[in-house]
């Protein structure tokens, strides 16, 4: 059995979901803070039309995090002008994540994927369903369901409606 895969850098480590859950990946744009969310959320952006809301996954998985003057569409002053928003399905509702880079989509062998270390997970991390070994690297593969704890999902889109923005 085979995967079809997203591939993805967060803080020079290599990502991958599965590509069905991706909705689109977009440059960077403007992205509008919204009080009183979650500090993992930078705010929401308006993408054809809709209010979508973002999180950036340097901070949810506890990395260092870009500020937030480097959201502001054109890389910012010390972002990364190869930053991305991946908008992603997580039950069922888009949500936009900031990564420092998509590299490409790969298909890879079931037999490629390497179930997680017992010492590298917990129940912060139950989102990492496997390591797989590409070449000379591994990618941690992520499951979007579970990346956000069902708390934080409502959060999340809480900030995505507490804002409207012109279409």
């Amino acid at each position: 059995m085979e995967k079809q895969l997203v591939i993805f850098e967060l803080a020079n480590e290599h990502y991958g979901v599965d590509i069905a859950t991706v909705e689109s990946i977009i440059k960077m744009q403007d992205i509008t803070e919204v009080p009183h969310a979650p500090s993992f959320v930078e705010g929401v952006t308006n993408l054809r039309g809709k209010v979508l809301p973002v999180m950036d996954l340097r901070k949810r998985f506890g990395l260092v995090a870009f500020s937030s003057s480097d959201y502001k569409g054109d890389g910012g002053n010390g972002g990364n002008s190869n930053q991305r928003i991946v908008v992603v399905s997580m039950d069922g509702k888009e949500v936009g994540m900031i990564v420092d880079g998509v590299s490409e989509v790969l298909t890879i062998s079931e037999d490629a994927i390497e179930p997680t270390p017992p010492m590298v997970t917990s129940l912060d991390s139950a989102f990492i369903t496997g390591i797989a070994k590409i070449a000379e690297r591994l990618v941690i593969l992520l499951e979007m369901d579970k990346v956000l704890s069902s708390q934080e999902q409502v959060a999340l889109q809480k900030a995505g409606n507490n804002l409207m923005l012109p279409a």
